[in-house]
């Protein structure tokens, strides 16, 4: 009989903060063998909430704090209930002076071993199409979807193609750079990236300033200018603000196929932003003037207009666009391992923040598996490998458990430092017998299997649950 887990997301934006909580089936498919989540019931999705401030620019972590009580009570959510999910501070709010202090107390809330992080672009990215757009992306398998996510702060694009991310990027362009009393255009607080973008057009404008009609086209032009060049469109944007604005860039500019990353392809948005959009696009009016006190409805408007960026909003809508970020970190960042493992010291779990070091497998070298061993041995917390195996052949489990082991010696490996591996295939207690020498070389392992490799730079693995354990990855370099 299938077992029901609660998972949770978090997402505390530029703008606003909102959480939802679900239930899944934990069960073995029938297909693949693996076990994975079953079908998810949202049983609480809060009200979004604006993103409260103490003190000008620093966030109330007070405020906040009652915000997680409430909206436990309201989900009948206890942490310790908790088996996946996490939460994240996205665009401006993960670049507050007090953000760490955020991630701490949620950490301290969540549990050590699921997701608690700021500022981590590419996984925003990656989050954001995962929760609102890989479904709609399956849906049209052969027509590449680039989705932008628009807060407060960013604007996070994530590739992708039957439902599978390509490719990351974002761009410090989202609605609240500039604030302004709300019903007028009274400016009451300007980022560094919008001061930059007013000088840069000539504009004096500052606090208590009104933005005049011709000062406001002029920004929200460049602003559509910096997401259209972002789309692939033939539009160059000054080169100047374009490295400004980029945080992370695209990695690629052609699919495998050769060809260019959005031919053929469809544009969607999520994020406040986007929830504007679509609601426009199904008849409903647009909000009065800077209603939420900020630029996101103009910012709205001038995309629908615009004729690189608008086209699409009334043939393909993702999911919950507004909260894609925190629907997309509650489903998509926990993996369930298999239930092989290697873990002769149940006690180690949970793990949290354990670098990832590289990648090994059946071909490697010993000098290069030696050279990441030693990696791993001078990290205060040990580390991670990704073991990447083509197949499960007893002879290449063995042969890359051996070199494991080899290099493992090599480096005089202390027997106290924590190395953990990760691999695809379901093979976990095999590779570790080897990896140990069926149990006469002292090393502190775990060997977690059925997890996908990702190339991130930290790995978070919760406590054992009927076998299995939950397994989050941040830092995403490349997706």
């Amino acid at each position: 009989m299938a077992e029901r887990v609660t998972l949770i997301g978090l997402d505390f934006g530029t703008t606003t903060s909102s959480a939802v909580v679900a239930e899944a089936d934990v069960l073995r498919s029938a297909g693949t063998g693996r076990t994975e989540f079953g079908e998810l019931t949202v049983r609480y999705r809060s009200e979004m909430r604006f993103t409260p401030l103490s003190g000008g620019e620093q966030l109330d972590l007070a405020q906040l704090e009652t915000y997680l009580d409430d909206w436990f009570v309201a989900g009948n959510v206890r942490s310790e209930n908790i088996f996946g999910g996490g939460a994240l501070l996205t665009g401006l709010t993960a670049r507050r002076e007090n953000a760490a202090a955020l991630v701490e107390l949620i950490r301290r809330r969540l549990g050590d071993a699921l997701i608690a992080t700021a500022d981590d672009p590419r996984l925003e990215s990656w989050l954001a199409f995962m929760g609102g757009c890989a479904a709609l992306s399956r849906f049209h398998p052969e027509q590449p979807v680039l989705n932008l996510d628009i807060g407060g702060g960013t604007t996070n694009l994530a590739l992708g193609l039957n439902g599978e991310v390509l490719d990351t990027a974002c761009l410090f362009i989202g609605a609240r750079h500039i604030r302004v009393e709300p019903g007028t255009y009274r400016v009451t607080a300007v980022s560094r990236y919008a001061r930059a973008m007013l000088d840069h057009l000539g504009i004096p404008s500052g606090l208590g300033d009104v933005l005049g009609p011709e000062e406001r086209d002029a920004y929200l032009e460049l602003n559509i200018a910096l997401l259209e060049q972002a789309t692939g469109a033939n539009v160059v944007a000054d080169q100047t603000i374009h490295e400004l604005v980029t945080q992370v860039g695209f990695r690629r500019d052609r699919r495998g196929d050769g060809e260019p990353v959005m031919s053929g392809g469809s544009l969607t948005y999520t994020g406040g932003v986007g929830e504007l959009i679509y609601a426009h696009a199904a008849g409903l009016p647009w909000p009065e003037t800077t209603a939420f006190g900020d630029l996101g409805i103009d910012l709205a408007q001038r995309i629908v207009a615009s004729p690189v960026l608008g086209p699409d909003i009334h043939t393909h809508r993702p999911a919950f666009a507004g909260r894609a970020t925190a629907l997309g970190l509650m489903r998509h960042s926990t993996e369930l391992s298999g239930n092989t493992l290697y873990l002769p010291r149940p006690e180690l779990l949970p793990l949290k923040d354990v670098p990832i070091f590289g990648a090994i497998d059946v071909a490697v070298s010993l000098e290069h598996s030696a050279s990441l061993l030693d990696l791993v041995r001078h990290s205060a917390r040990g580390g991670c490998l990704l073991v990447r195996l083509d197949s499960t052949a007893a002879t290449d489990v063995r042969e890359t458990g051996r070199r494991i082991a080899a290099a493992a010696d090599e480096v005089s490996f202390p027997p106290d430092r924590l190395l953990v591996l990760l691999v695809q295939h379901n093979l976990g207690k095999a590779l570790g017998q080897y990896v140990t020498d069926w149990g006469k070389r002292p090393l502190n392992l775990v060997v977690i299997d059925e997890v996908p490799s990702r190339d991130a730079q930290y790995v978070r693995i919760g406590r054992p649950h009927r076998g299995n354990v939950p397994v989050s990855f941040y830092g995403l370099n490349d997706v």
